[in-house]
């Protein structure tokens, strides 16, 4: 996909770190400032303070896991059990910086800032930088991965603390609406950037199988329709015979 592309050479690190900024300041930021102030609302909602919203979002950034975190902790849930539920949402993170690291790897790097730059790891700049980064030199990738990620990480640390200040104001059904915006936008991305049969026959299996697993099992139905889906998607796109 990447080959199809224009080259982009900024001309060194710190001009690709700036880069990575100014491609945050436009949808991202707005996308993921929405979704997290719909957080820091639903936060106020459970009586725990600012600070526990915004240590979440400092050290978490995964969204998906912060909602069920403080969701469960709401409903009284043992720490065994919320424990339990935050792994599993953010458990998909591993695939994507497993994939995502070697891309930005380039000689002369030292390993603590992989380390560093995993944290930073999210759905948004997971797609973006697998994206634009093969367009790079190798030795910008990096940098620009940083920028991005942490332009986005700092507009979601305010957008937290201004939807716990604006949570009063706020309708309920609002604040969850805000809180789902990252997730289609998402899946709008993606939808706009699928390539090959396993991807698409992947997408329609998950949307098929998802309502009917819901029926059968509402607690594991997402988890075994993506799993499922994605998994058949490989089978019957010939996934294994493409790397034979």
């Amino acid at each position: 996909m990447s080959r199809s592309l224009p080259k982009k050479d900024f001309g060194g690190r710190r001009a690709a770190v700036l880069a990575g900024i100014r491609r945050a300041a436009g949808a991202p930021a707005v996308v993921l400032g929405a979704s997290f102030t719909g957080f820091g609302a639903l936060v106020h909602q459970t009586g725990l303070s600012v600070w526990h919203a915004l240590f979440s979002t400092a050290t978490g950034w995964a969204q998906p896991g912060q909602v069920a975190l403080f969701e469960l902790y709401g409903l009284g849930a043992s720490i065994l059990v919320i424990g339990a539920a935050v792994t599993l949402t953010s458990v998909r993170l591993l695939p994507m910086a497993v994939t995502l690291m070697p891309l930005v790897r380039a000689p002369g790097t030292p390993r603590w800032l992989y380390y560093l730059a995993a944290n930073w790891v999210a759905v948004t700049t997971w797609a973006f930088a697998m994206r634009d980064c093969p367009r790079m030199p190798a030795a910008q990738r990096l940098p620009y991965f940083l920028g991005f990620g942490c332009a986005l990480w700092g507009v979601s640390l305010a957008a937290t603390a201004l939807g716990f200040a604006l949570a009063g104001a706020v309708p309920l059904p609002v604040t969850l609406g805000l809180v789902f915006i990252n997730p289609i936008y998402f899946m709008l991305m993606t939808a706009a950037d699928v390539r090959g049969r396993a991807r698409i026959l992947a997408a329609v299996l998950g949307a098929a199988a998802g309502p009917a697993l819901y029926l059968l099992t509402p607690d594991w139905s997402l988890l075994l329709a993506g799993v499922g889906a994605g998994s058949l998607g490989f089978l019957l796109g010939g996934g294994f015979r493409r790397r034979v």
